[in-house]
């Protein structure tokens, strides 16, 4: 690899900017995708690729071409050191995001209930939020049901490039968070990114179940399928 295209991949992955280096096998030339002009079949090749987080040899136009995916790891910041998040933090792991549980509530947010495999931060949510800059390949949830916790969270992440924004609470509560947001001065199409009630609608009762329906939702967002709200009476009475 060329000395100027390295450094530029360095500046795309401090930049967490999703690139593919693309590298024609017949000789060896390389170009950065998406930043460098390629055939439109190819630059198709390598978003898929991107997409499904994978590397690949592929043949366009007779030529043969490795795609290397440069993705930013993929994050999952819960809001709320609460029971669902115990049972979503450890489903989160294997499915290759790296969890950071935001509590300033130091009774909840140690080691002992989310576990040694999680950053914990005790920042206030909105500083925290900050500091951790969502990207595109950020999922954030809010879970504390507490206006002071999760709406300092939301009004950060709602202006961040977060591919997913849920949020825990029924119909109801979620009308008075979109009030309060609304107030505190975000637009209509920022609040309309937030997925409340959170989850997909699977029949969810216990936490772990919850911790489910939120997975697939975030899974579902990430890889386009399809979006659907869940029973905002379970969660109701699940947060009782």
């Amino acid at each position: 690899m060329k000395l100027a295209l390295l450094d530029r991949l360095r500046a795309a992955r401090e930049a967490k900017q999703p690139v593919a280096v693309l590298t024609r096998l017949a000789d060896g030339a390389q170009f950065l995708f998406p930043e460098d002009s390629v055939p439109e079949a190819l630059a198709a090749e390598a978003l898929a690729a991107l997409n499904d987080d994978a590397s690949r040899t592929v043949t366009v136009d007779g030529q043969a071409w490795f795609i290397a995916s440069e993705n930013p790891p993929l994050r999952l910041i819960v809001v709320g050191a609460v029971h669902i998040a115990q049972a979503l933090v450890p489903m989160a792991l294997p499915l290759g995001f790296a969890v950071t549980v935001v509590d300033p509530r130091r009774a909840f947010a140690t080691e002992e209930r989310m576990g040694d495999r999680v950053t914990i931060s005790s920042d206030w949510p909105d500083e925290a939020m900050t500091a951790l800059a969502p990207d595109a390949r950020t999922a954030v949830v809010t879970l504390t049901h507490d206006p002071k916790l999760d709406d300092p969270a939301l009004e950060v992440a709602l202006r961040s490039k977060a591919f997913y924004i849920g949020s825990l609470g029924s119909r109801r509560t979620h009308a008075k968070r979109v009030a309060r947001l609304t107030e505190a001065g975000l637009t209509e199409a920022e609040i309309a990114r937030i997925a409340a009630p959170v989850g997909l609608d699977i029949g969810a009762v216990t936490a772990p179940e919850i911790a489910v329906s939120i997975l697939a939702q975030i899974v579902s967002a990430r890889r386009g399928g399809p979006k659907k709200k869940p029973a905002a009476e379970r969660q109701e009475a699940a947060i009782q």
